[in-house]
C-alpha cells in the first residue's frame, strides 16, 4: 500500500479524544491533568496568535529547544510554527545537546529561537558569545533561568515557560508571560503561583499550588491582549 493511501486510511480511523496524560511538578508533588485534542487545537490556535505578535510569518525559519516530555506545550507551538508555515528545527533542551543548537542556528539563520535554556547556554558558552550569537536573533523566548543570562549581554530575550500544564508565553510588550485565559485560571497567593483549570477546559484541575515564587498581572496589556501575566521572581528584574 502506498504511503499516500495509508495516510489516508489512518484518517479514517476512530482517535480517542485524550490527546495526553499531562503530568507537572506542583507544591505539594507531581500532578496530573488530562488533555484533549480538542484542547490541544485551542492551545495551538492560542500559541500561533502570540508568536505571530513576534513577527513571525511564512517563509521564516525557527528553531525550537524542548524536550520529549514537554509535548504538552511543544506540540502546540510546534502546530503554531506549521500554521505560521515557518521552517523549523528542533533540538533537545538538555545541555548535552548544545551543538545540535549551534549548528541549527549557524545553518538556519532562524528568524526566532524559542526555548531555550540556561543549560544549552552553559554549554554554548564554552565555545561561542552567547551575546554575539543571540543579539542579531529578531526573537527570541527563553526559560526563566536563560532569561536573565540572555539580558545581562544585551540580548531582549523574552519569557517562555511552563506554568503548571499551562504555557507562558511574553509578547514584544515585555510586560509579563501571557497565559491563555479562556483555558486556566492564574493566580498568586503569599507570593506562589497557583494554577486551576479554565471554565472552556473539559479536564478538570482544582487551584493548585505550583511553588513558583511570582505574580500575576490583569488587566489590558499594550499588545491589547486580556491575557493574565506571569511575572516570575527569577526574571522580574531591570534589564
Amino acid at each position: 500500500m502506498a504511503r499516500a493511501d495509508t495516510l489516508t486510511r489512518a484518517r479514517e480511523l476512530d482517535r480517542p479524544e485524550l490527546a495526553y496524560v499531562v503530568r507537572f511538578l506542583a507544591a505539594g508533588g507531581t500532578r496530573e491533568t488530562e488533555l484533549t485534542r480538542a484542547e490541544l487545537a485551542r492551545d495551538t490556535d492560542w500559541a500561533t496568535a502570540r508568536l505571530r505578535q513576534h513577527g513571525l510569518a511564512p517563509g521564516q525559519r525557527a528553531l525550537l529547544t524542548a524536550s520529549g516530555f514537554e509535548g504538552f506545550w511543544g506540540h502546540a507551538v510546534i502546530g503554531a510554527l506549521r500554521a505560521l508555515k515557518v521552517t523549523y528545527g528542533i533540538a533537545e533542551a538538555m545541555g548535552w545537546d548544545h551543538r545540535r543548537t549551534s549548528v541549527f542556528h549557524r545553518e538556519l539563520r532562524p528568524h526566532a529561537v524559542i526555548g531555550l535554556s540556561a543549560e544549552t547556554l552553559e554549554g554554548l558558552a564554552g565555545g561561542a558569545d552567547i551575546g554575539e550569537m543571540f543579539r542579531a536573533t529578531p526573537v527570541v523566548l527563553a526559560r526563566p533561568a536563560a532569561v536573565p543570562v540572555l539580558r545581562a549581554v544585551g540580548v531582549s530575550a523574552c519569557l517562555l515557560s511552563p506554568v503548571g500544564p499551562a504555557l507562558a508565553l511574553e509578547c514584544p510588550e515585555r510586560g509579563g508571560a501571557h497565559v491563555n485565559g479562556a483555558e486556566w485560571r492564574v493566580g498568586d497567593r503569599d507570593g506562589e503561583l497557583f494554577v486551576a483549570a479554565g471554565e472552556q477546559r473539559t479536564s478538570p484541575l482544582p487551584e493548585t499550588p505550583l511553588g513558583i515564587a511570582g505574580r500575576v498581572l490583569s488587566g489590558r496589556c499594550g499588545c491589547g491582549s486580556e491575557d493574565p501575566r506571569v511575572l516570575l521572581a527569577e526574571t522580574d528584574r531591570p534589564s
